[in-house]
């Protein structure tokens, strides 16, 4: 199994999981066009993606979902929340297939398990992929760590983790006082620290690749959230990746 993103950040996130012969598409954030380019820079056919899986309804999340998935024929896997959220006014929508946030399904020659995160959306889900060896954990877009989390999470051999601001440089920011508090609440999203805290509560010693992802470019640093995970795990912080908006990360690989 491999991975790579297309793009991570506010501007547009999407992340694509290659178990060899089922390729699953995280969230599309970017525009059709956008996303067959981003797919292109990695090798990858739009014709190739199995399916798009969607975390929550928040435009750089789906903003291309629909219309990607339906120019290919891609089915759509989305909790009913997020599907009452995104079905106003968009007609018609691809194949979508409701899912259970507490329930493994499987694609092709994956199983995917979803898990409940609080972020301020309708029924926002993050992931986790499995292919009947190797475990890959996504968390962005969460407020908190909830023990559930730390559960799901527990045993990976890769993770995705929302390093998304830095206490001090969003406190210092020109951000409006309301949008502060949305980002730093309990729905919000994940400061460096919050995501250092959940490594010290799961399994280190089996990760193979550890990658921030979702910084703001306005209240983060790629240093300071590589620094805050390198902490936990006794590592150079050059060994952590950080996703970035315009390209995210190249390949990696899980043996």
């Amino acid at each position: 199994m491999r991975f790579a993103s297309l793009g991570s950040g506010s501007q547009g996130n999407s992340l694509i999981v290659d178990g060899g012969d089922t390729k699953l598409l995280l969230d599309c954030g970017f525009s059709a066009r956008a996303t067959v380019e981003r797919l292109g820079r990695l090798s990858i056919a739009a014709e190739d993606i199995d399916g798009v899986l969607v975390t929550h309804e928040h435009s750089d999340h789906i903003a291309g979902v629909f219309k990607f998935a339906s120019r290919f024929a891609i089915p759509v896997y989305l909790t009913h929340g997020t599907h009452l959220a995104v079905a106003h006014g968009k007609s018609p929508l691809p194949e979508c297939r409701l899912i259970d946030s507490h329930s493994s399904f499987t694609v092709g020659s994956l199983e995917v398990q979803p898990f409940p995160v609080p972020h301020d959306a309708r029924e926002p889900v993050q992931y986790c992929f499995f292919n009947g060896t190797q475990r890959l954990g996504v968390l962005t877009d969460s407020g908190s760590i909830t023990p559930h989390i730390a559960q799901m999470l527990r045993v990976c051999d890769a993770l995705v983790l929302e390093c998304n601001h830095d206490q001090q440089l969003l406190s210092a920011s020109g951000y409006p006082p309301m949008l502060k508090r949305r980002i730093a609440g309990n729905f919000g999203h994940l400061e460096n620290d919050q995501a250092a805290f959940l490594l010290g509560q799961i399994e280190t010693r089996q990760l193979q690749h550890v990658v921030a992802a979702h910084l703001s470019e306005q209240n983060n640093r790629p240093e300071l959230a590589a620094g805050a995970l390198a902490a936990v795990l006794g590592c150079s912080p050059d060994w952590v990746g950080v996703a970035c908006q315009q390209s995210g990360f190249g390949w990696r690989e899980l043996r």
